[in-house]
């Protein structure tokens, strides 16, 4: 059984954008010694058209997945930019009912059934997971699929915002694993859910 990880960033009150779901307050803390930890421990997160721009070599191996699932929030970043395919090196699904046709072969739409389907994948033969990369409505949509957290912690605080996970209230614990910190403030903390 493949793993569904829920790899995200948030800022210390656990916000993932501002109220429409902006986080590029953010950008500015991916630098230096993070930036590099991001480029060699999670080297297929990183979007394709920042690969040559960072200097990750093509073919770099996956580390962790080899599949990313976005709601169109998400994905709307890069298509607004022109980039159809942001992860072109992973197989890439957004979950969306909006969009009709996907704009891209490598994109595979879910309008339907977005548990079922993410339950498909994670059945799959495979030593890599599945990236859960956002948003907030999708998170809620899979909450009890998510069998792994790596929280990306900027050190801010929005007071409000777009939360971590659009869902009603239901405590679920899960259990801590690594956690490393890093020059620049941000924290990354890995936890497993306990099932």
């Amino acid at each position: 059984m493949r793993k569904l990880t829920y790899f995200v960033a948030c800022t210390i009150d656990g916000f993932i954008g501002d109220p429409k779901g902006d986080a590029t307050s953010t950008y500015s803390y991916v630098m230096g010694e993070y930036l590099e930890f991001l480029k060699t421990e999670y080297p297929e997160t990183v979007a394709a058209p920042a690969w040559p721009v960072l200097g990750i070599e093509p073919g770099t191996p996956h580390r962790h997945y080899d599949t990313v699932i976005q709601g169109l929030g998400s994905y709307r970043i890069g298509l607004d930019a022109g980039v159809t395919s942001p992860y072109a090196h992973l197989r890439e699904y957004v979950a969306t009912r909006s969009l009709i046709e996907s704009p891209d072969p490598n994109v595979e739409l879910i309008a339907d059934d977005l548990v079922g389907r993410v339950r498909e994948l994670k059945a799959e033969d495979g030593g890599l997971g599945i990236w859960l990369c956002g948003g907030s409505t999708i998170a809620g949509e899979l909450i009890e699929e998510i069998d792994e957290l790596v929280i990306k912690t900027y050190p801010q605080v929005y007071g409000s915002g777009m939360p971590m996970f659009g869902a009603g209230f239901e405590p679920r614990d899960f259990t801590l694993g690594a956690v490393r910190a890093f020059d620049n403030g941000v924290l990354v903390r890995t936890y497993t859910r306990k099932r």
